[in-house]
């Protein structure tokens, strides 16, 4: 799980620095402010945009590396993930819905000080580390028994080891908080990109201690008894190296927080911070932050069954899918939405929040109608690309041992069945963004709390019926489907609310642009076909061939679909391009052409 779909910043107000005045205007004064206001957003964007694209092909990197080091089908690769993941699941639950979404509103607020808001930031910083420093150590001590109440199943040495693993890992829950607060003062200030970059440096530094675990102990081969042969030191380096990285990524923060021009001072004075007032905001979004992380956390626990299954199983354990492989493929799946959706969310986040503050509450269906307009011309392809090159996709994070064609598949699986909900996970990410700029938190419970009602009791009667060693799959078939039901009901009442967002013409927009991606899909699966990549050819001998078969055949959908979306005259092409338009003349002239 990660935080990536939290909310970002809201648009700065009156002449306090935001989006405009951090990004500079290179025509000058005097310009057209709609146009100007065009190459400022498109800039944010694409900052944002790479900063995400290289953090997640990193995140890429050190998945892959780290399945040659345990395996991905493997008891430790579960074990290990289990311990990692918890604490990203418990700082969305405990306050990450209070940093990401209700804060920045309040920063902003402040900027319109004399101080700028140096006082009220100074004041909210201090009261994160504290808050932040005594949640992580209780819940560090209560490590054993967070283990216990998350997993079904397991033995005591594995339970042990996890512990151990927790240990380490828990404290990553006071970084979480820190690098979430620093990040949206600098959002809330209009210096976007550190926030987005900042994860590049973690895991820059899990690569360099993965690879350093590989060169002291080797690469995991098929066959070894994992939980016997393991040590302390292997413990240490692999946890304690992936809280290294996350105290790293809220560390670099400081720097463009220091260069900010706030006077930053630890300030224990926290009354009349208004958070009171806060409070009744933040009540709902702590709700719906509560609600979907529990769930979270309870698909995890079912999820730990499989673990425990594939033990038992005297052959056909490579095949067996675990929440590592469960995760890994949701890595995967969440890219293009990371690097699209979220980023297009971002900016266009600071309009929707601008009409409904100049009460220009007419302009949100068109608003809301390009984004998602905009976000079909790379989301649907992506859903398309990865059900085509699941194989080879999945086999890139097999590992290199005798079973890594065989968890390749394993995972493989499991992208098919998360892609097919791509396309709604962004829909409705795009529309809770309404409620959101409009300062309703109570509405996205809702909704959240319907669909994770509905996802518990579907996951639950799974559990009881379906095989513990399938029991994976069927979580991921789930998340798809709550993906689309989510996306449903937040369309149902952004129209009730607000009106037609011209659905008709997002859907044909939808409809027109995914017959082009599947047309591109065939001829990528022609060529994956012909390297061997739904038989276990080529494709699945390695890390590598892989990668070729990756290269090869995804080229050929991008060019073919970038094709046919020209000669059809996609308007929807030109409004995705634009960022990148506006910033490379040439492109900005075939555009125009």
């Amino acid at each position: 799980m990660s935080t990536e779909g939290s909310t970002r910043p809201v648009p700065a107000q009156d002449g306090t620095p935001g989006l405009e005045e951090s990004v500079h205007d290179d025509g000058g004064p005097g310009g057209d402010p709609v146009e100007a206001d065009a190459r400022q957003n498109s800039r944010a964007y694409a900052l944002m945009a790479s900063g995400t694209t290289v953090s997640r092909v990193l995140g890429f990197v050190r998945t892959a590396l780290l399945a040659v080091a345990i395996g991905s089908v493997t008891p430790i690769a579960d074990i290990f993930e289990k311990a990692n993941v918890i604490p990203t699941i418990i700082f969305m639950l405990v306050a990450g819905g209070v940093f990401n979404v209700v804060l920045v509103p309040q920063l902003i607020k402040a900027s319109n000080n004399e101080d700028r808001g140096s006082e009220y930031t100074s004041k909210l910083i201090t009261l994160t580390v504290v808050f932040m420093a005594a949640a992580a150590a209780l819940l560090t001590l209560l490590a054993g028994p967070i283990i216990g109440l998350l997993t079904v199943g397991w033995t005591p040495p594995m339970l042990a080891l996890a512990t151990a693993f927790a240990y380490w890992s828990l404290p990553q829950i006071f970084f979480y908080g820190v690098y979430s607060v620093v990040g949206q003062v600098l959002n809330a200030h209009g210096r976007f990109g550190w926030f987005m970059w900042a994860p590049v440096v973690n895991n820059v530094v899990q690569i360099g201690v993965i690879g350093t675990y590989i060169g002291l102990f080797g690469a995991f081969r098929a066959g070894d008894d994992q939980l016997a042969a393991w040590t302390p030191a292997q413990t240490a380096l692999l946890a304690g190296g992936s809280t290294f990285g996350i105290a790293l990524q809220a560390i670099v923060l400081f720097w463009p927080l220091r260069t900010s021009g706030l006077r930053i001072r630890p300030n224990f004075r926290w009354r009349g911070m208004g958070l009171t007032h806060v409070g009744k905001i933040a009540a709902w979004t702590l709700a719906s932050m509560m609600v979907g992380n529990l769930a979270s956390l309870l698909y995890s626990r079912i999820a730990s069954e499989a673990t425990a299954a594939r033990e038992q199983l005297e052959s056909g354990a490579g095949a067996v899918a675990g929440e590592y492989a469960l995760n890994t493929s949701q890595l995967i799946t969440v890219l293009p939405h990371s690097i699209f959706a979220l980023s297009l969310a971002t900016v266009l986040f600071n309009q929707l929040t601008r009409a409904f503050h100049d009460h220009r509450a007419g302009d949100i269906p068109a608003l809301v109608s390009r984004g998602l307009r905009t976000t079909a011309v790379p989301i649907v392809f992506a859903s398309v690309a990865i059900v085509v090159l699941a194989g080879p996709l999945g086999r890139l994070f097999g590992g290199t041992s005798e079973n890594g064609a065989a968890a390749g598949a394993a995972i493989g699986q499991l992208l098919v069945l998360t892609a097919l909900g791509l396309p709604f996970k962004s829909i409705h990410f795009f529309l809770i963004r309404v409620f959101y700029a409009q300062e309703d938190t109570k509405t996205p419970m809702l909704i959240q709390t319907a669909i994770a009602v509905v996802g518990l009791i579907a996951a639950f009667t799974m559990s009881a019926v379906v095989p513990p060693t399938e029991i994976v799959v069927g979580i991921a078939l789930l998340y798809g489907a709550t993906n689309v039901l989510s996306a449903v009901i937040a369309h149902v009442l952004v129209v009730r609310r607000h009106g037609d967002y011209e659905v008709g013409r997002v859907a044909d927009a939808y409809i027109r642009i995914g017959w082009m991606a599947v047309l591109s899909g065939v001829a990528g699966a022609i060529v994956l076909a012909l390297l061997g990549g739904y038989n276990r050819g080529f494709a699945f001998s390695g890390l590598l061939p892989a990668l070729v078969s990756l290269a090869l055949a995804g080229t050929v959908m991008a060019v073919v679909y970038l094709l046919l979306l020209r000669a059809a005259r996609v308007e929807e092409l030109g409004e995705f391009l634009g960022p990148l338009s506006r910033r490379i003349p040439d492109l900005s002239r075939r555009r125009r052409g």
